[in-house]
């Protein structure tokens, strides 16, 4: 990639480890470095997603990383609403930008933070993408069986067991397992904490599937099997920007008009469970949710107005 004139480019390896990774001569990528080493795994994939975005959008406008201004970063930030970004995803896109020019102060590179003052989007307490219905989770299902076994167990293990598409990409044969009776996953939670997850029958059976396709075995315990269990036809382990596309190869598929992607059915999971009648605090547990107030917000969206207080009053009143 060419480099426009007085532009820095940041280097951001979603694995970066250590400052000297990266280019020494460059004080922006050095500051990016230190940002990222210090944050967990899947905080660090977040950050540097939002910074390689924020990098490129400079490039293109011929703008200094560590020169930049209140108002370009304002600028920025109306450029992402135009394109249909999500005022949670421009306030994560902040955040990070924050910490970067946080530690390029820390590190005597800049004198000022740039994005200090700017207000946060305002995210609002329901979750503003809708899951699928029964009759659309089917017809995904269907599609994702047609479409081949790597494709129908990582359809099965968002939709069957609720599990964040980091989760569901970051397993391997060892942690896949039997426990009390239970077929189970191995998943890291978000904040470092390890899960057991059982998986439920049409999820336990397509990721044999899968494994008989690979000319694997299902692991009994052997933790230390680190083969990536989603590969692609390189043998490559598969990433979020992958399963993206799967879901909406799949979604397109099974005639689904509304955009899909794999957070959708980590979240038909928690509504349609909670259809189900599943009481709320199992369904917490099963997502992984820290607080029930996450639980409720991806349920809300779906009902408010069903469950507006008003219609209850007016035929109460008559």
């Amino acid at each position: 990639m060419d480099r426009t004139p007085g532009t820095a480019i940041v280097k951001l390896p979603p694995a970066a480890t250590a400052v000297d990774q990266l280019d020494p001569q460059s004080p922006a990528e050095r500051v990016g470095a230190a940002f990222l080493v210090r944050h967990p795994a899947r905080t660090r994939d977040a950050y540097a997603n939002a910074l390689r975005t924020w990098s490129t959008w400079c490039s293109e406008q011929g703008l200094d990383l560590l020169a930049v201004q209140r108002a370009h970063v304002e600028r920025w930030l109306r450029h992402l609403e135009e394109q249909g970004r999500s005022p949670a995803t421009r306030a994560q896109y902040l955040s990070a930008l924050s910490g970067y020019y946080a530690e390029a102060i820390d590190l005597e590179v800049i004198a000022r933070n740039p994005v200090a003052r700017i207000r946060r989007p305002a995210t609002g307490q329901d979750s503003p993408r809708l899951g699928l219905d029964v009759d659309e989770v089917r017809r995904l299902l269907h599609a994702a069986a047609l479409a081949g076994p790597r494709d129908a167990a990582l359809a099965s293990l968002l939709l069957h067991c609720g599990l964040r598409i980091s989760e569901a990409l970051g397993l391997t044969l060892g942690d896949l397992s039997t426990s009390r009776g239970h077929r189970t996953a191995r998943v890291l939670r978000k904040g470092g904490a390890v899960h057991q997850v059982p998986l439920p029958a049409p999820a336990a059976h397509a990721v044999d599937a899968l494994l008989a396709d690979r000319g694997l075995a299902a692991a009994t315990g052997a933790f230390f099997d680190a083969t990536p269990l989603f590969v692609d036809s390189e043998g490559r382990q598969l990433d979020r920007f992958d399963a993206g596309r799967i879901v909406r190869r799949l979604a397109r598929a099974a005639s689904i008009r509304k955009a899909v992607s794999p957070h959708s059915l980590r979240h038909s999971f928690v509504t349609l469970a909670l259809d189900a009648g599943v009481p709320l605090r199992d369904v917490q547990d099963s997502a992984g949710h820290a607080d029930p107030k996450t639980t409720r917000r991806y349920d809300r969206g779906r009902h408010s107005l069903d469950r507006f207080a008003g219609y209850a009053v007016a035929a109460h009143v008559g």
